[in-house]
This record gives C-alpha cells, sequence and structure tokens, in this order.
C-alpha cells in the first residue's frame, strides 16, 4: 500500500473503533438498568452481557462474529437495546440481544433498520410469542455448607447475581471454627483468587454478627461440626437450600443429615454420589427430572458435566456406538504438593512435578443422566501440574448408518450451532482458534468448550477435544441446577419458535 492507503486506512479504524466503543458505553448503563429495574438478563448468544464493560461487549460481538459470519457489533444491536429499554411488554426475561437483531433485520448485512423498524417487528413478536412474567416472590435462602474452592465460586456467582429481582440469595456458609482471625481469613479467600482473580465488588466485615458483606449481601458464618449441629432459623434463615461443597457426606443418610436442621429443605452435593439413592443430575442433560420427590440432589463432577452435554447432542443427532473419554486434568487440593501418603494409587506423588495417571467415575456417571451410554463408554484420567482447565478427549464411534459421510467441518458446523442457537448453548461453547491454551478457558461458563482445530474425522470415528473449567464452569452447572430445584427458570426471548428463523438467518 502506498502512503496515502495507509494513512486512510489507519484512519478510518481508529474511527470504526472509536464508534464502536462509544456504542458500547452507551449499552452499559442500558444494560444495568434492564437487570436491576425489570429483572432482564441480556446476553448475546448465551454470553452473558451484565455486569461487563464496553470493551468486554465489543469482544463478545467480535467473538460472535466470527462463528455467525454476520458483521454484528455494538453500532448494530445498540438500536436494538434502546427500543427494548422503551418497551414495557417486557419484564423477567432472559433477552437474547445477539438473536433478537437478527430477527429484525433478517440475518442481512445490510443497513441498521430505523428504530421505528426495530419497534414495530419487536412488539409484534412479542405479541405472538407472549412471554410469561416471572412472580418476584421472596428470594429463596442459600447456604454453603464448606467454602472451598467450589464454596468461593458459587459464592461469587451468587453475589453477582443478587440486587433487585433476585431469586436467589445467599444467606450463610457453614465451615468449622478455625483460627481468632478466622472471618478475615474466609473473606481474604473470598476477596482474592490465584486462578479467578478478584473479587468484582467490596467486601466489609461485621464482627458482632461474626458476618460479611459482600455487595451488600449480608453472609453469616456459621460454625458447626456436622451437617445436622445447626439451627439456620435462628439466623432468620428459612426453607435454604444446603449447597454441600465439602465433599466429605455423599451417601444419602449422611446427606440426609443436613435436613434435620431446622431451616433447611433441600440438599445439593457438588460431587458424584455415593450409591443409587441420590439423583445425579446434570444441567441441560437431565434436570428436567428433578421434581418434589427428592429433597436430595448431586451435581455430578466435573467432567461428567463437561462431556455429558455434547455426547447428548451427538448420540441424538448421529447415535453413538462407543466410546472411550481420556480427561487431562488439572491437579486438585485433594493432591500433594511434595510426594507424601494417599489412600489412592498414585496420588500421593508430587502433582506439580509428575503427570498421575488416575480412575475417573466419569463414563459410570454419564449412564446415569444418559441411560442411552450404557455399557458403551470407557475412561481414564491423568492429573498434569496445572492449577485449572482441563481438557476431554472424547473417541467416539458413531452410528454408521446415521453419520454417513461425516467430515470434520460437519461435526464443527454442528458444535457451533449448539453453543449459539440450541437449548445447550449454556452447557456447550466453540473455538476455532488455533493457538488457543488451556488459560484462555479460566473463566468460561459453559461446562465444556469444543476445540474445533483439534477435531478429528475418519469414516464414522470422531475425536473430539473438549475443554473444560474444572472450576467456574462446574461451579455454573451447580448454580443451573439449584435454580431449577427452585422452579426459577426466566422465560427467554427469543425463544424456541424462533429457533428456525435465527437458523435460516445464520445458515446453519
Amino acid at each position: 500500500m502506498d502512503p496515502v492507503a495507509i494513512s486512510a486506512l489507519c484512519l478510518e479504524e481508529i474511527q470504526t473503533w472509536n464508534s464502536q466503543e462509544e456504542a458500547a458505553d452507551l449499552m452499559v448503563p442500558l444494560i444495568g438498568n434492564l437487570y436491576r429495574r425489570k429483572n432482564i438478563v441480556t446476553t448475546i448468544f448465551g454470553k452473558g452481557l451484565v455486569h461487563q464493560n464496553s470493551i468486554d461487549i465489543i469482544k463478545l460481538h467480535s467473538y460472535v462474529c466470527k462463528h455467525v459470519g454476520k458483521e454484528m457489533m455494538p453500532t448494530d444491536t445498540l438500536p436494538v437495546l434502546q427500543v427494548i429499554t422503551e418497551l414495557n411488554s417486557l419484564s423477567a426475561t432472559r433477552l437474547d440481544l445477539g438473536r433478537t437483531f437478527l430477527l429484525v433485520c433478517g440475518g442481512a448485512n445490510t443497513k441498521t433498520p430505523t428504530k421505528e423498524d426495530i419497534a414495530r417487528v419487536l412488539k409484534q413478536l412479542i405479541i405472538q410469542t407472549s412471554p410469561r412474567t416471572l412472580s418476584l416472590s421472596k428470594p429463596r435462602d442459600i447456604v454453603l455448607y464448606g467454602f472451598g474452592r467450589i464454596g468461593r465460586l458459587l459464592a461469587r456467582l451468587l453475589v453477582e447475581k443478587s440486587g433487585s429481582g433476585a431469586k436467589l440469595m445467599l444467606r450463610a456458609i457453614v465451615v468449622r471454627k478455625g483460627s481468632k482471625e478466622d472471618l478475615k481469613k474466609r473473606a481474604s479467600l473470598l476477596r482474592r483468587d490465584s486462578v479467578h482473580g478478584s473479587f468484582q465488588g467490596t467486601i466489609s466485615f461485621n464482627e458482632e454478627a461474626n458476618a460479611f458483606i459482600a455487595n451488600g449481601n449480608v453472609i453469616q458464618v456459621i460454625y458447626s461440626d456436622g451437617p445436622d449441629k445447626c439451627d439456620y432459623t435462628a439466623y432468620g434463615i428459612e426453607n435454604a437450600v444446603v449447597i454441600d461443597n465439602t465433599g466429605i457426606w455423599r451417601d444419602a443418610e449422611s446427606l440426609g443429615r443436613h435436613l434435620k436442621s431446622p431451616g433447611v429443605s433441600d440438599v445439593v452435593l457438588t460431587a458424584p454420589p455415593k450409591g443409587a439413592s441420590v439423583p445425579t443430575i446434570v444441567a441441560g442433560v437431565n434436570d428436567h427430572v428433578i421434581s418434589g420427590e427428592h429433597k436430595i440432589y448431586s451435581c455430578a463432577s466435573c467432567t461428567t458435566n463437561a462431556i455429558a452435554p455434547l455426547l447428548f447432542a451427538l448420540d441424538s443427532k448421529y447415535g453413538i456406538d462407543e466410546g472411550h473419554i481420556e480427561t487431562v486434568h488439572s491437579f486438585t487440593n485433594d493432591q500433594n504438593l511434595i510426594d507424601n501418603y494417599h489412600m489412592k494409587d498414585r496420588r500421593g506423588r508430587s502433582a506439580v512435578m509428575n503427570m498421575v495417571i488416575t480412575e475417573t467415575g466419569a463414563a459410570a456417571a454419564v449412564e446415569i443422566v444418559l441411560p442411552t451410554m450404557k455399557n458403551k463408554l470407557t475412561a481414564n484420567s491423568i492429573r498434569v501440574p496445572t492449577p485449572n482447565v482441563s481438557l476431554a478427549i472424547m473417541t467416539l464411534h458413531l452410528n454408521p448408518e446415521k453419520a454417513g459421510t461425516l467430515t470434520a467441518d460437519d461435526i464443527n458446523a454442528y458444535a457451533a450451532k449448539l453453543s449459539l442457537n440450541s437449548p445447550l448453548q449454556h452447557q456447550i461453547d466453540f473455538i476455532n482458534s488455533n493457538e488457543a491454551a488451556s488459560s484462555d478457558f479460566v473463566g468460561y461458563r459453559a461446562s465444556g468448550i469444543v476445540d474445533g482445530q483439534a477435531t478429528i474425522v475418519r469414516g464414522n470415528k470422531v475425536i473430539l477435544y473438549v475443554w473444560y473449567d474444572n472450576e467456574f464452569g462446574y461451579s455454573c452447572q451447580v448454580m443451573r441446577v439449584v435454580q431449577r430445584i427452585c422452579g426459577i427458570s426466566l422465560p427467554k426471548f427469543p425463544d424456541q419458535s424462533h429457533v428456525d428463523m435465527i437458523d435460516s438467518a445464520l445458515s446453519f
């Protein structure tokens, strides 16, 4: 390029960036007001926009553009968002701004329609679908029994979801009594995390109440020596869901001790259960079986949550004859920094100096949540010296008749569609970068992220590489199960009746 053309290009690019940043700046308060005043959770193809800054909003738009093949930047979606804020017919809704934009614009890469055009189309769509209004009754009390890696991430998620219209409220954490500085040390671990970064907000103390206050949420710290040793009603806690994240009590009898404590109605276990008496649930796969019949549920393991949604989708479309799952799993605090005694084989060896082969119950757990997989899967695991983010390598033999002449592009296109426009978009994500590495997936809310660059297809044999944040992604799945138990399900707009229209706009 000649100097004049380069100068023109530089000017054009900076002007484009400035216009996108200005539009994103305008979106931030609109998204916040919709969330706080109307309980409308704004997303873009399932990726949350609430609490995001302007740069994050631009990056999310850019990410979506790469996968949908449509020009969609903040300058395009801002007019749609502005019209939505003026509508009185939407409230307590999970609103997907990206999918709404495609419905309004018909998927064409043309100039953004006028606000009058947007309002007219939106009003008609809302009348046709008539999204129901969620009754905003008293929030459900949540108690975290244990405050380890998963417990603290659940606390962050619960605080993040608090505010006007919140349906879940973190009321207490239950731990064993520690040192004199116990309260401050617990709060400090919530405030700072070497993997997940700083807490987004402020934390203060009320030592008289033995509580800390996180973004306005008063969180009582209760000391107890057992699940049935607490009287939660003494703290004003009633009808609570106890999330047991200790991993100590895992069978129906021991978990049932929680229900003997006044103020507790339901129990959720953040680990695979022992025995068949505790139902195992993976959000997006079999959470429809949750009912008032059971008071105790298990959320399975992080690996089961990573692979089950994708297995469910692939089996539904192509049929799975058999397969093997190999997980390359980050070390956990169950392992040793240096060689020391451990009850399980090999896990006594230093976690930070070795790759350690160990067993996993993921295949057996998948059979529970997906009975069609019975006797079809094997699994093994390798613990590696990284603190977070794991990888599931799925070698699957599909049904030859259903699979036909599959290619890697076919599988990747299906995975991309699942991540953008399907009921599993909160569980399955898709990445297609040849530079991606494990640390890129810290903080991902999907339970599994398909790495499109690594997909291999040979006849009916498919090999998929699925990343997962074994801490945060799993915690998000636990939250989805808790919301289901509590009957919290925001109506979605656009809803399932619009899937075909959006697929057409996306050329799926």
